[in-house]
C-alpha cells in the first residue's frame, strides 16, 4: 500500500528525480541538503527597482491559484521566477521516468503514480485531453486535493529556492477576506507561514492587492486602487500613502471565466484556458469561443467594479482623496488582449464614487504581486 505524501521529507511519499544535463540554475543559490535539485522554472530580471529596495536580503512570493512567482533582490536588480501552480498524474514506470528525466520535466513519485509538476503538466493535459490538478482552488488550498500540500511544497521549493541566511525576510501573498463567499483565509495563511518558516525563512503575509499598490503606485505617493486579477480570486486594495484603507476579495476570477466558457461551449476547462492564453481581443473577438470569453470577462469586470463602488459607499472611515486616483490592474487574468479597454468601457457604466485619473495595466502584470511582497520584506513589519 502506498504511503501518504509527507511534508516532513522523511523519505516516504514524494521523491524527486535527478535533473537532465540541460537543467542549469544560474540565478538561484544551491539548496542545502538537496543533492538532486529540480530543473528550475523560468527566471528573468526586472528593470524597475523600488526606492525601498536596497538590501540584498529579502524575498517576495506570490502564491496564486494559477501561478507561483518569486522575487529576489540581487546584484543585478530584482530576479523574478515563475512556475505554473498545477500538476497531473500519470502511471509510473521505468520508461516514463527515464523519458521525463531525459527531457528535464519535473515530477514527483507517490506509490504507483507519477506527478508531473508545473508548466509541463499543463502541456500534457492539453495533449491528452485531460484536466490539470490544482493544489489551490478559489485562491486557497484546495480541500478536495489530498496531494495539495506536498505538491505545492515542491513547487514552492523550485520557484523560491533556499534562504540565503537563516531567518531571511520573506513576505508571501494571501487573499483578503472574500465578500461574496464564506471562505476563510486563516487556515491558508497559517499553513504557508508554517511551511516557509520551517525551511528557514522569517515569513510574513501581505494581502495581494496591497502588494500591487506597493509595487505600482510609487509615482502616486502609494495612493490609489490596486487590483490583483488572479485565477481564483480578484483581490482589491484601496491604499492611502502605503496604508491599506480597504482590502477585500471576490470569488469571481480567471477560473470562473474558464469554467463558464467551457460549460457553454462544451469543451474541457484546460482547452478554454488555452484559448484565452493563446490570444483573445476582448473588444474584437473572432470566433464563438472568443466571443464567450469576452462576454464573461465583461461580466467579471462589471461585477468587480460594482463591488468596489458598494464597499466605498458602505465602509466607514474611508480616507478623503483630494486628487483623482489611479486604478492599476495586474495578474494573469488581466493579460488577455484589450483587458484595460474593456475595463474602461465597463467603468463608464458604473457611477464610481471618487474621481479617477487613470486606469492602467501594471508594467509586468504576472510578476507585480511578488515584487510588491519583496518591497514589503524590505520595509519590514510596517508593510503587513
Amino acid at each position: 500500500m502506498s504511503q501518504t505524501p509527507s511534508l516532513g521529507g522523511s523519505g516516504q511519499g514524494f521523491t524527486q528525480p535527478s535533473p537532465s544535463p540541460q537543467s542549469v540554475t544560474t540565478q538561484q543559490p544551491p539548496r542545502p541538503a538537496q543533492p538532486q535539485p529540480q530543473p528550475q522554472p523560468q527566471q528573468q530580471p526586472s528593470s524597475g527597482n523600488s526606492p525601498f529596495l536596497g538590501t540584498l536580503l529579502g524575498k517576495g512570493l506570490d502564491i496564486g491559484t494559477a501561478n507561483l512567482v518569486s522575487a529576489t533582490q540581487g546584484g543585478e536588480g530584482i530576479q523574478l521566477s515563475l512556475q505554473r501552480n498545477a500538476f497531473i498524474d500519470v502511471h509510473s514506470d521505468v520508461y516514463t521516468k527515464n523519458m521525463l528525466t531525459k527531457l528535464g520535466v519535473p515530477y514527483a513519485v507517490q506509490g504507483d503514480r507519477l506527478y508531473v509538476l508545473g508548466d509541463a503538466s499543463f502541456e500534457l493535459a492539453n495533449i491528452f485531453g485531460r484536466e490539470t490538478r490544482r493544489p489551490m482552488a478559489k485562491g486557497l488550498i484546495s480541500p478536495s486535493e489530498v496531494d495539495a500540500l506536498p505538491v505545492i511544497r515542491l513547487l514552492i521549493e523550485r520557484v523560491l529556492g533556499a534562504p540565503r541566511a537563516q531567518g531571511e525576510p520573506l513576505y508571501f501573498s494571501v487573499p483578503a477576506a472574500p465578500i461574496d463567499s464564506d471562505l476563510n483565509v486563516v487556515y491558508h495563511e497559517g499553513i504557508f507561514k508554517g511551511l516557509l518558516n520551517k525551511v528557514g525563512y522569517n515569513a510574513q503575509p501581505i494581502v495581494e492587492g496591497h502588494a500591487v499598490c506597493l509595487a505600482e503606485l510609487a509615482d502616486d505617493n502609494f495612493t490609489g486602487i490596486g487590483i490583483s486579477c488572479g485565477g481564483g480570486m480578484f483581490n482589491i486594495c484601496v491604499s492611502y500613502k502605503t496604508i491599506p484603507a480597504l482590502a477585500f476579495s471576490t470569488s469571481r476570477a480567471g477560473d470562473w471565466v474558464d469554467q463558464n466558457v467551457a460549460a457553454v461551449i462544451g469543451i474541457p476547462v484546460s482547452k478554454a484556458t488555452l484559448i484565452k492564453e493563446e490570444g483573445v481581443d476582448l473588444l474584437n473577438p473572432q470566433t464563438r469561443e472568443q466571443e464567450a470569453v469576452a462576454i464573461y470577462y465583461r461580466n467579471l469586470i462589471n461585477y468587480t467594479l460594482t463591488n468596489i463602488k458598494h464597499r466605498f459607499e458602505s465602509t466607514d472611515g474611508m480616507p478623503v482623496f483630494r486628487d483623482p486616483i489611479t486604478i492599476v490592474c495586474s495578474g494573469g487574468t488581466s493579460m488577455v488582449g484589450n483587458f484595460i479597454g474593456c475595463f474602461r468601457d465597463e467603468f463608464q457604466k458604473v457611477n464610481f464614487p471618487i474621481p479617477v485619473k487613470e486606469i492602467r495595466l501594471a508594467e509586468n502584470p504576472l510578476m507585480v504581486v511578488a515584487k510588491g511582497a519583496l518591497i514589503a520584506a524590505a520595509l519590514g513589519d510596517n508593510a503587513g
